[in-house]
């Protein structure tokens, strides 16, 4: 694929941040978009964003990607709609911080939900439309945090993790079946989102602090640079996509310092992770 335009482009959660910075830069470049979130409001903001650019067809629809049954129904509206389905992104995703002790299952069943089987079934769904486009390609939403772990993380990092094994054997599958889909696994850094601050937290954490952290020291990429750094990966029909320097250097740290790395992070977030909230 050498072009976005004409070409029918899914994007999941592009009610805002990277989602809706996809959203527009595909918009810019030709596509016609089917965009979907939960957030109904947002995703209103998008669609009139990609219209203002000049956008020759636009779908939206409220969409809660861990809904198995919601989805399938949500791929096959939009192939009968369009046609055909030519890129899928599944961007969707959330954040849970606390310790696994500290952590309850219904968040941890909430967090799989929407980063593992939204992806699953956004992936599964549609696939077998792209591979009947003939022009395909995938793009699923993984972290800088599904190649390296981080404390406080665990059900994000085991998320994160699955989307990219997930995403990286279905590549080999494509290719051992000479389907006509490229695959792409998404590793962002910290990109200015609101993802922290509508994060679910475990008792124990401070959630102003948490968010806070995410916002002031580890956000450093804009949604719009992200985006363009992820189209120019589905045009370069790149396997791996990293997001960010921060992406780049901590993911050479882990390569370089095998399973010590773990060691480091350790050390390193004693001084930098927040206090534990008070627990009345």
């Amino acid at each position: 694929m050498k072009s976005l335009k004409d070409k029918v482009v899914v994007i999941t959660g592009a009610g805002s941040g990277i989602g809706r910075a996809l959203a527009l830069n595909c918009a810019q470049r030709g596509s016609l978009l089917a965009l979907s979130d939960v957030d109904e409001a947002g995703l209103a903001e998008t669609v009139a964003l990609v219209t203002d650019a000049g956008v020759g067809k636009v779908r939206s629809d409220r969409l809660d990607v861990s809904d198995r049954d919601a989805f399938a129904r949500y791929a096959l509206n939009v192939v009968q709609d369009f046609g055909r389905v030519n890129v899928v992104v599944n961007n969707a995703g959330v954040a849970l911080a606390g310790d696994l002790a500290d952590l309850e299952y219904t968040d941890m069943d909430w967090i799989i939900g929407i980063n593992f089987w939204g992806v699953v079934h956004g992936t599964k769904e549609f696939l077998p439309h792209l591979i009947a486009s003939g022009d395909g390609h995938l793009v699923n939403l993984s972290s800088l945090f599904g190649l390296i772990s981080m404390p406080g993380q665990s059900m994000y990092n085991a998320s994160k993790y699955a989307v990219r094994g997930m995403t990286e054997a279905l590549r080999e599958e494509m290719l051992i079946a000479g389907h006509p889909v490229g695959v792409t696994s998404v590793h962002p850094g910290g990109i200015k989102t609101a993802i922290a601050r509508n994060a679910r937290v475990s008792a124990k954490e401070d959630q102003a602090a948490t968010a806070n952290l995410f916002d002031k020291k580890l956000a450093r990429m804009t949604p719009e640079k992200a985006a363009e750094i992820i189209v120019k990966g589905i045009l370069k029909n790149q396997a791996r996509v990293l997001v960010g320097i921060d992406a780049h250097a901590l993911h050479t740290l882990g390569k370089l310092a095998g399973s010590r790395y773990q060691d480091i992070i350790a050390h390193s977030a004693k001084r930098v992770l927040p206090a534990k909230a008070k627990v009345v």
